[in-house]
């Protein structure tokens, strides 16, 4: 009768030990990896703000942009990084900054490496002036130590990028001539590879893409990501941009589903659209538009479908002479972004 009092009296007390624990040393809530990315690339924002742009809520009062984006069900935050812009906007220190400001929000973080010191797309992939002068194997260093360097001034910062993209639209490779796919997919495979390894060095849980325009060109997609995997290439995410017209957008968004689905049969991976954008003078077809993207994102094959991103949605008026926004004339948010709701 002791053995058993005493033992019960053991349970009892065990069992306030460990409430006393949980209670007192709670478990760190992690979100979970499932969890769809409803994103906005937000990369002139910096800029937008340092000339006096303003931007206001539903109901015209002035506002965060990023609040605004927020209450509007965007949860992740795209920032391209430029190796030395001339005007300092998107280098490292700028997407670190702004990175932080997100992070402290409460958004997801994507880091979209263009390595270069412009813009990088289907039509140009220019090296970095100071890399100008590299033959290949200092090409493949400065894609290592920048990236690695870019990456690890985030993580002092307390910021832990859930993606990072080796390259922007890189259909046709990056870092040209030497890194042109079509001429030596090899070395195009090879740079992915150096950049992999930084960022998986620094932070072992960001998920590396490998971004190409075009989403609806399955064509495209099976000869790159072909080529890549016959060289090795270390990515853990596909992803694409789709910018349709107002009267074309559901035939390529089929595409674009059916795209995504191979590239999940063919290779294995994670698909998401880091860009995607429309005329922001219709905004309600823009909404159409988007609702039926992430609802077919959200439907491919094994649930690897993980996200939407948004290009630009703060630009309106005549910034930068683009027209693909999601904010009216008067710096507000139009229906459009409703879909991310």
């Amino acid at each position: 009768m002791l053995i058993k009092n005493f033992k019960s009296i053991f349970s009892l007390v065990l069992c306030v030990i460990l409430m006393l624990t949980f209670s007192l040393f709670p478990t760190k809530k992690v979100q979970a990896a499932t969890s769809f990315a409803k994103g906005a690339d937000v990369g002139w924002l910096s800029e937008m703000e340092y000339y006096n742009w303003n931007f206001y809520n539903d109901n015209g009062i002035k506002q965060d942009c990023l609040q605004i984006l927020k209450d509007h069900g965007v949860n992740s935050i795209r920032f391209r990084v430029w190796v030395n812009p001339s005007r300092g906007f998107c280098n490292k220190d700028d997407v670190v900054k702004q990175a932080v400001r997100a992070k402290n929000m409460g958004f997801r973080i994507m880091i979209d490496f263009h390595y270069s010191d412009t813009w990088c797309d289907p039509g140009q992939q220019a090296k970095p002036a100071a890399w100008a002068n590299y033959d290949f194997n200092g090409l493949m260093d400065a894609v290592y130590n920048y990236t690695y360097d870019v990456m690890s001034t985030l993580k002092s910062n307390g910021v832990y990028p859930e993606w990072v993209q080796v390259g922007n639209e890189t259909n046709n490779g990056m870092l040209w001539e030497e890194g042109r796919a079509s001429t030596n997919m090899k070395n195009f495979a090879w740079l992915i590879n150096c950049g992999y390894d930084a960022v998986k060095k620094v932070n072992s849980s960001s998920k590396v893409i490998v971004h190409l325009p075009g989403g609806d060109n399955n064509e495209v997609y099976r000869w790159l990501f072909d080529g890549l995997q016959a060289n090795g290439a270390k990515y853990d995410v596909i992803g694409m941009s789709l910018y349709p017209t107002t009267t074309n957008w559901a035939s390529l968004n089929k595409l674009c589903l059916d795209n995504m689905n191979d590239m999940v049969k063919r290779y294995g991976k994670e698909v998401m659209l880091c860009e995607v954008g429309m005329d922001v003078t219709q905004p309600l077809i823009c909404k159409e538009f988007l609702t039926d993207i992430i609802k077919k994102t959200k439907s491919v094959t094994g649930g690897k479908g993980i996200g939407v991103f948004y290009w630009e949605p703060e630009c309106y008026g005549d910034w930068n002479e683009y027209y693909k926004g999601a904010f009216d004339s008067t710096g507000k948010p139009t229906v459009a972004l409703d879909a991310f709701l």
